[in-house]
């Protein structure tokens, strides 16, 4: 959710108290005068900003279809026929494709990179999810208070780090964590949460975090189960295995099930010599959610990762204790010979071998270290080079056959395992992802349709994490867009030269206002920071079924009436653009009346729903947000319903009827 609406959390947490600052909201809307609510908006004298003549993919995975988009305030106010509406900056997009800003679920930033983004900005990603493989601070509250202190290009939302958290209890050491461990660790889950982590993130194959057997990581991330959101984790691969992709997945999949969580493979692969096995990890993957659920993972476009030279080579023992220690053990003989034998046995496994590494900063590939070593063995080399100093890697793992399979996946999202940066970078992922995947994978090679792929980098990756007012056009929506030539978009960056910008994103808005304009940014700094409300559920997409909600009587707040009466009655066919039917609410104690008919989209899971949409009042449009529940459990077990309107209106109580159905 947007900052505007981030009170969702303390709204709920403290039982729908009432928030009620009217300012000029208290007069009848213009139904009451006898005007539809959508003409109302349509007829609002002067647009922000209209892109007219586009052809609009919504994010939804449905058909294209010809639309103009009308943003107010930063929100969609508009999807439609805005012939003779007025903008104060209107864009011919005929010929371009308008599609939601795209989301980055496994975010790297560098340096100041957020503060201008352009490396994002011109790939068309209007936000990013921070703390991935399980880093980052265990204060994410001043960690993203900080970055918005220091201006954002892009929005930015944050998880919560099963690593850091790991080591600030347990440390560097192999070893089972305690019981009384375990309870501090699962408070800092909750800790992270609270403050707006939109997950758990895990990185099991990087020490220490690695030692933590996947009981045990399943005890300390079962704390978030109660919140119905995600686990996304980087496998962990070990020798135990083969360094086997598929047990990796495997346990990802469990961790997940058993803490009640969604679990999300990231930067999913099939590594070394399981390649070729990808069809059967994403079958392992879409197999094991349970009815009502989902398991998903995120994939970039690129046959080489990169990482710590010894991060993913030396082994968990000699690295137990840290750098120091690991040093200490390249000096003992047999400990180096051990060393130097497992390296090389995981570099055969996961890389193919030594032709397989790319050391970073030496910008030489590890072959030709060998050589100038004097032919020493691929470990040797290794272990010698890090002895040096900490040296980052690209490591070759995949097969283009795999990663056209993962990237096909149902649940796969599209993500770059990148982030913004000031100019920084070794990898072209961090410059040519999304457009890479649109110009190659789709546009030359077909093996996504246009539609496909922009659901899987916008309401895919949104609904995944719980997100309810981006991902998707639709009225109500915030308006992060980003407008596309289908016919020139591509990424220039290669390993060799990583930095070179992606073309062909012609604009892109981030809350309203102008990122990039004309393919240049503009040095906006509009992003916001997103925290996700307690209990806005990790879900499937819904966009492929029927679904329907009803809602009717007076809210009720402790036993007591607060004087605020609805009846809403909701519908949205499968595959359909918008949700149709009307939301009434009339408020007695304030005089404020609601009737809204410009609906946007009904989003539903097992006993729960989020409705978009924009309510005209006086004659200006508002962004509205309504979520369901059949079963509250903050509110024992009752019917509860929360509803925004704009900045200014805010309610929520208990209701003794609501029906949510989907799919029948």
């Amino acid at each position: 959710m947007t900052r505007r609406r981030c009170a969702l959390g303390a709204v709920m947490r403290r039982r729908c108290a009432r928030l009620l600052s009217l300012s000029g909201l208290l007069a009848a809307i213009a139904t009451s005068a006898g005007i539809d609510p959508a003409d109302a908006v349509a007829q609002q004298a002067r647009y922000d900003v209209v892109f007219r003549g586009g052809t609009v993919l919504d994010g939804s995975g449905s058909p294209r279809f010809a639309a103009d988009v009308g943003v107010i305030d930063g929100f969609i106010a508009r999807v439609g026929d805005l012939t003779g509406a007025e903008a104060e900056t209107d864009i011919d997009v005929h010929g371009l494709f308008v599609t939601p800003g795209f989301v980055n679920l496994h975010s790297h930033p560098r340096g100041n990179g957020l503060q201008l983004a352009s490396n994002m900005l011109t790939q068309g990603v209007t936000t990013e999810i921070l703390n991935p493989d399980g880093g980052g601070p265990l204060d994410i509250a001043a960690q993203l208070s900080d970055l918005r202190e220091s201006g954002l290009a892009l929005n930015i939302g944050a998880n919560i780090g099963f690593n850091r958290i790991w080591t600030e209890v347990v440390g560097r050491d192999d070893r089972l964590a305690t019981s009384v461990e375990i309870e501090r660790m699962r408070d800092l889950v909750v800790e992270g949460l609270t403050m707006g982590a939109w997950g758990v993130s895990a990185g099991l194959d990087y020490k220490p975090a690695y030692f933590a057997t996947t009981d045990q990581v399943v005890e300390v991330v079962g704390a978030a189960g109660g919140w119905r959101t995600n686990f996304t984790n980087h496998d962990r691969l070990a020798p135990e295995s083969n360094f086997s992709s598929r047990v990796g997945v495997a346990e990802t999949l469990e961790i997940g099930r058993r803490a009640g969580l969604v679990p999300i493979v990231t930067h999913m692969k099939a590594q070394g010599h399981e390649q070729g096995t990808a069809a059967e990890l994403i079958d392992l993957i879409v197999g094991s959610a349970e009815p009502g659920s989902v398991a998903a993972a995120d994939a970039y476009p690129y046959l080489a990762g990169q990482s710590g030279l010894g991060a993913l080579l030396i082994p968990g023992w000699a690295l137990e204790g840290g750098r120091e220690a690991m040093l200490q053990r390249f000096t003992d003989a047999e400990s180096r010979e051990r060393i130097v034998g497992e390296v090389q046995a995981a570099m055969t496994a996961r890389f193919g071998g030594p032709e397989g590494v790319f050391v970073t900063g030496l910008d030489v590939e590890l072959t030709e270290l060998m050589r100038d070593m004097g032919g020493v063995s691929p470990g040797e080399a290794v272990v010698r080079t890090l002895a040096e100093g900490n040296r980052g890697a690209i490591l070759r793992f995949g097969s283009e056959a795999d990663l056209v399979a993962i990237l096909q996946g149902p649940t796969t999202s599209v993500a770059c395992d990148c982030g913004a940066t000031d100019g920084r970078a070794s990898h072209p992922r961090y410059f040519g992802s999304y457009p890479r995947v649109l110009g190659r994978y789709v546009r030359e090679q077909g093996h996504l349709t246009w539609e496909e792929a922009i659901r899987k980098m916008t309401g895919l990756p949104a609904t995944t994490i719980g997100m309810v007012d981006r991902g998707f056009i639709a009225p109500g929506m915030a308006a992060d867009l980003t407008v596309v030539d289908p016919e020139t978009v591509i990424d220039h960056a290669t390993f060799e030269n990583p930095t070179v910008p992606s073309t062909g994103i012609r604009h892109v808005l981030v809350n309203g206002r102008f990122a990039l304009r004309d393919g240049s940014p503009t040095g906006a700094r509009a992003g916001q920071v997103l925290v996700r409300a307690d209990r806005l559920p990790s879900r499937a997409m819904s966009h492929d079924v029927a679904r329907s909600v009803r809602a009717a009587g007076e809210l009720e707040l402790g036993g007591a009436s607060t004087g605020v009466s609805v009846s809403m009655e909701i519908e949205q066919a499968a595959g359909g653009r918008a949700a149709r039917g009307r939301v009434r609410l009339t408020d007695s104690r304030s005089g404020l009346s609601i009737d809204t008919g410009d609906l946007g989209v009904l989003q539903v899971t097992e006993g729960w729903a989020s409705l978009s949409g924009v309510a005209a009042v006086e004659g200006m449009a508002h962004p509205l947000l309504v979520i369901f529940e059949e079963s509250d459990s903050s509110a024992d077990g009752s019917s509860t319903v929360s509803l925004w309107l704009g900045n200014d209106y805010r309610v929520s109580g208990v209701l003794p009827t609501i029906r949510i159905t989907a799919g029948r």
